[in-house]
């Protein structure tokens, strides 16, 4: 499985905002943002010059990718799949991405972090419906039911996420989730008005428009 691996915090410098790749450490002092808040390279500090309109469609495709940890063939593949259906093909696109595996993982708060939520689903400890699901790609529908394998439960690294889910309220309202027993369930599609991700996905579909 191809996966991006270049350095994320110089993805949230070169994007000018935080993409919160890092988890925790993108809510510290040691933030990339924080400490360069300007673009990577030699000359980050310098760069003024405006983008033309093809420059803003392909920096947002490429904040989408980067906050979703997509590469370009899968991400093609789920525009692909949307593109057709009745909607706003924007809106529709964020939904799907919304709608992944990895991503329902790290919405109820079991990772910090979309890249460890992927992690988790390679190294198959998610189950979905009672039977183990390893792709993090996967399209969650409503009404399935996520939760961590059994033998899985007693790590060390679950027990400190259940003290994370009591102390604050991490999923969204289409997920419910029942913070002891780290079960999950999709009660309906996302919201767009709550994914709560600073994109416009309309710049992506004029960039595979073109």
């Amino acid at each position: 499985m191809a996966r991006d691996l270049n350095p994320k915090c110089k993805q949230c410098r070169r994007a000018k905002e935080k993409l919160f790749l890092k988890g925790e450490r993108c809510n510290s002092p040691k933030c990339a943002m924080i400490r360069k808040s300007y673009a990577p390279g030699m000359h980050g500090q310098k760069m003024t010059r405006g983008l033309s309109e093809y420059g803003k469609q392909l920096a947002m495709k490429q904040r989408i990718k980067r906050i979703y940890g997509v590469m370009e063939r899968q991400f093609r593949k789920h525009f692909k799949e949307i593109r057709n259906k009745q909607g706003v093909v924007g809106d529709l696109l964020m939904v799907r991405l919304e709608l992944r595996l990895d991503n329902v993982v790290y919405r109820m708060g079991l990772a910090d972090s979309r890249n460890v939520a992927r992690q988790l689903v390679n190294h198959g400890w998610i189950v979905v419906n009672g039977k183990r699901l390893s792709i993090p790609s996967a399209e969650i529908k409503i009404g399935d039911v996520i939760e961590i394998g059994n033998r899985k439960k007693e790590k060390t690294y679950f027990k400190n996420r259940l003290k994370v889910l009591k102390n604050k309220e991490t999923a969204p309202s289409w997920i419910n989730i029942n913070s002891s027993t780290l079960k999950g369930k999709v009660l309906a599609q996302p919201d767009i008005a709550s994914i709560g991700v600073n994109v416009d996905p309309q710049l992506v579909v004029e960039y595979y428009s073109r």
